[in-house]
């Protein structure tokens, strides 16, 4: 298209350009037969031909005006065609970015999706490869969600699963990314963060609850986090921190049978 568009402008200056050379050859030509009228030439056959010259001229002016107003039609109707082009060009790009949008997000909370959330991940782990900035990921499963889902319905659970998403993407920092990884399962990146922060950010997303058709119905969750080590894949990573999600969810319920409550999110 840029290809295009330099064509037509060289096209549109060549127009330019003849149009000052006739217009430059046209005054010549009329100084020059108007020469003979100032030296009062009598002869009959140099009157003829100076007005068959007077006719030529003024058809190749016919002529020259014709073809000009015809090239200036055909490049404005071509500018027209480009500019419909480029607006056409501009709604795919906006839908374009719109679908890649949509493809990294996750609908109903609004999260980044896992695709989303496996693409950053590999890109901080390698950031924290080459500079040896911390790298911290937080893995989340919400607490007896099944029930939920069994006691209320599968709109209560929805509604759980968007206000832990909205919490979640109103404690962390920009820097951050919260994600949905499926199900109940969430997972949040702390990059330039190692693990000793992680507390702070457990600490305010709790308490949490959902109001539910006048019930309030409290959002329970287990947290598992590891820090990135150097030379392990994104695949082992998120492999640590849910092994040690699952840990804790074991020992917390283990705990439950015996009559113990512990502060859930130690790994």
């Amino acid at each position: 298209m840029q290809v295009e568009l330099q064509k037509l402008e060289r096209r549109d200056w060549w127009l330019w350009g003849m149009a000052i050379i006739v217009m430059l050859l046209l005054t010549f030509a009329v100084f020059a037969m108007s020469f003979p009228g100032l030296i009062k030439i009598e002869d009959p056959f140099f009157q003829a031909s100076v007005n068959r010259a007077v006719r030529g001229l003024a058809g190749l002016v016919l002529i020259f005006n014709a073809y000009t107003v015809y090239q200036q039609i055909t490049v404005k109707g071509l500018r027209r065609d480009f500019s419909r082009k480029i607006a056409e060009m501009r709604i795919l790009q906006a839908r374009a970015e719109e679908f890649e949008r949509l493809a990294q997000i996750d609908p109903l909370t609004g999260l980044a999706n896992r695709r989303a959330a496996e693409e950053r991940l590999a890109f901080e782990a390698g950031r924290s490869e080459r500079y040896g900035h911390p790298l911290t990921v937080v893995s989340f499963d919400l607490d007896k969600f099944k029930g939920i889902n069994d006691t209320y319905g599968h709109l209560a659970g929805d509604l759980i699963l968007r206000e832990f998403a909205q919490r979640l993407a109103s404690t962390i920092r920009k820097s951050d990314i919260a994600a949905r990884m499926g199900g109940d399962e969430f997972l949040v990146l702390l990059p330039e963060c190692d693990t000793s922060h992680v507390q702070i950010l457990l600490d305010r997303l709790r308490p949490i609850e959902a109001d539910y058709s006048g019930t309030k119905i409290p959002i329970c969750f287990s947290a598992g986090w590891v820090g990135y080590e150097k030379g392990e894949t994104t695949e082992q990573f998120l492999e640590r921190a849910d092994r040690i999600l699952y840990a804790e969810k074991r020992l917390g319920k283990t705990h439950a049978r015996e009559g113990v409550t512990i502060p859930q999110g130690v790994p």
